[in-house]
């Protein structure tokens, strides 16, 4: 069997199996062990299989994502998120759709402490839809507000995708989050300014807005502030590295909940376990992303590709533009992280010899990402926000996003356009 034919019959199998709702890590553990067996010989195969999870697992580089994890799940314990909120509405519910532009901005805060888009957004309909529903915003308004602001969870460092793109990539992870900043408060503003041109003159006003109870909700997010400050800051200015910061993150938020009594250790248990069963699942991943990757590497399918790419003549960024269409095509259909455990050691060969940054790409690539994560048929964070609000359906929340979808590709658009938004702070690092 030719390398083209096994690494087409390889692709057809992977996703013949993701269709069949094999869970995509085993499903490319399998093709990537099978069809390196077909293409070299099954003992080198077998190989790999006893090599690859163990290198995985102990690769010093991904200790972060469950620190990381953990860091977000206790924070949630914590109550930091519905703080957030209420700041949020303290300082802007006296603005026409106030309860919309609280919900993005605690949105933007949690996000800087969790990683994770799915939680945000599910964290925040726990929280801020029913206060938006008691105030008589409409349901797709409410909701999509939610969906796109919880996007923010995978560009808002820390975020546990721009880590797996950093380690597929071997490009430097602190480096990455912080590029990640710029992006990120771009994001927030421009999501606001989006509910105040397109919901503003339709939304209630939550109430009148009052000095001292704003400046009374500021005792609420010093937690948020220190977290951020210790994990953000600190790699800045190069006191630790990614993986010391989230330590220190996830060090810090157990011990400020269980100082202000909103842990105890039975709900600290459980955030270890919530913690220890997500990042299983994503090391799952990671393994199976790892052993496709020698059967990538065997059948030379980045190379063809990178060959392919580069001779159609379509120009550096036509390319660029064909490479982020893939995506947004494959975002309808899978979620974000295994968008990129799938994709990016594929195009990433392509990116490089187009001379793009990596720093830079990973940003742009996050974000394109972000759009498949509220674009149907899939959308992760709408249907997280559907099995929390059951009396909304798919097709309001969906019409919600909309308007963000919208914002989203303009801001894509203004990030290619000016790089330097996304790499002056980490150039400034140097």
């Amino acid at each position: 069997m030719t390398n083209e034919l096994a690494a087409v019959a390889g692709f057809a199998a992977l996703f013949g199996m993701m269709a069949l709702r094999v869970p995509i890590g085993v499903a490319m553990g399998i093709v990537g062990v099978g069809g390196f067996a077909v293409v070299v010989h099954p003992s080198p195969a077998m190989n790999l299989l006893f090599q690859s999870p163990i290198a995985t697992i102990t690769d010093f580089n991904l200790t972060l994502i469950p620190l990381f994890i953990l860091m977000g799940v206790l924070a949630t314990r914590s109550g930091m998120s519905a703080e957030l909120f209420r700041a949020g509405r303290a300082w802007l519910g006296g603005f026409k759709g106030g309860l919309g532009l609280a919900s993005v901005g605690a949105c933007g805060g949690f996000a800087a402490i969790c990683g994770s888009s799915v939680a945000t957004a599910a964290t925040m309909t726990n929280i801020a839809y029913p206060e938006m529903k008691k105030s008589g915003y409409p349901d797709a308004a409410s909701t999509g507000i939610i969906a796109a602001g919880g996007t923010l969870g995978i560009l808002i460092p820390p975020s546990v995708v721009l880590a797996i793109y950093g380690f597929i990539t071997e490009t430097d992870i602190g480096t990455l989050f912080i590029a990640g900043i710029v992006p990120g408060i771009l994001a927030v503003l421009l999501y606001m300014l989006t509910v105040r041109v397109w919901y503003g003159r339709h939304l209630p006003a939550a109430e009148p807005f009052q000095l001292p109870e704003a400046l009374g909700s500021l005792k609420g997010i010093w937690a948020v502030g220190l977290l951020f400050i210790s994990v953000i800051l600190s790699m800045y200015f190069g006191i630790v590295t990614a993986t010391e910061a989230a330590a220190v993150g996830a060090t810090m938020t157990a011990i400020i909940g269980l100082l202000r009594r909103r842990l105890n250790w039975t709900s600290l248990l459980d955030g270890l376990t919530e913690a220890l069963r997500t990042s299983v699942s994503i090391y799952v991943v990671l393994i199976g992303a790892t052993l496709f990757g020698y059967f990538l590497a065997v059948t030379q399918v980045p190379q063809n590709i990178t060959m392919f790419l580069t001779e159609l003549g379509a120009g550096t960024y036509g390319t660029l533009a064909l490479i982020l269409l893939l995506f947004f095509v494959m975002g309808c259909f899978l979620d974000a992280m295994a968008m990129i455990i799938l994709m990016v050691p594929i195009v990433f060969p392509v990116v490089s010899e187009l001379g793009f940054d990596p720093v830079w790409f990973g940003i742009i690539i996050v974000m394109t990402v972000e759009l498949g994560l509220i674009t149907p048929p899939v959308g992760m964070n709408v249907y997280v926000i559907n099995s929390i609000a059951r009396e909304v359906s798919l097709v309001t929340i969906f019409r919600g996003v909309l308007p963000f979808v919208t914002i989203d590709v303009l801001r894509l658009i203004l990030l290619i356009a000016f790089p330097a938004l996304v790499l002056f702070l980490p150039e400034s690092m140097k």
